[in-house]
């Protein structure tokens, strides 16, 4: 079974009326930016097929972007840089993208579901739900919004630097990906504190 609205009409219950879900894409990459999105679904809505984007192929998740851009009440997308993950680590570069992504709002939610995450520096009422973009169908409609925006960032990446065929992997630790690391070595889109990257600049 895919997510449902269960954690949403609980926080309907309790008088929040603008919740938001919250998801992220791209912690575990070598390269390029770390992209959360937020979107506030309305209770009736038509999203057929509607799951963690990770389950879903390429040409679904694009199908959705749509959809879901179309039908929400509100929706907003953050980025923390490559260089923002190296000043910071990736867990708080996560949460500042997440700020981002909640700032991108036309008016700010009043609850909050993340996945398995909270973000300090959002002062609203939040709620951290394990595989939530599993379980939340708000959650997994902004974890379909994160993934195709950051994959169409790294299509971007890829006109830059042509010799990592980040359009392939989008800068995921690959067989691929590591041998063209080993073979041209780091460039400015990667992570540098990431330590397959960090090895690469050792051995130069």
């Amino acid at each position: 079974m895919g997510p449902t609205d269960f954690f949403e009409t609980s926080a309907w219950a309790c008088g929040f009326r603008r919740i938001a879900g919250l998801d992220e894409a791209g912690r575990g990459p070598l390269a390029g930016p770390v992209v959360a999105a937020a979107v506030i679904l309305p209770r009736r809505r038509s999203l057929d097929v509607l799951d963690d984007s990770k389950l879903l192929t390429a040409d679904q998740r694009d199908s959705l972007f749509v959809s879901i851009t179309k039908q929400a009440q509100d929706w907003g997308v953050g980025t923390a840089s490559e260089h923002e993950i190296d000043e910071l680590n990736i867990l708080d570069a996560t949460r500042l993208a997440g700020y981002r992504a909640i700032q991108d709002f036309d008016s700010p939610p009043d609850y909050l579901l993340l996945d398995a995450f909270q973000i300090p520096t959002v002062l609203i009422p939040q709620r951290a739900v394990i595989k939530g973009d599993q379980l939340s169908v708000s959650i997994a409609a902004a974890s379909i919004l994160a993934k195709v925006t950051r994959d169409r960032i790294m299509k971007t990446y890829h006109e830059r630097f042509p010799e990592y065929q980040f359009h392939l992997h989008k800068g995921y630790p690959t067989p691929e990906h590591l041998k063209r690391l080993r073979l041209f070595g780091p460039c400015s889109g990667h992570r540098q504190s990431f330590r397959p990257v960090q090895a690469c600049l050792d051995a130069q």
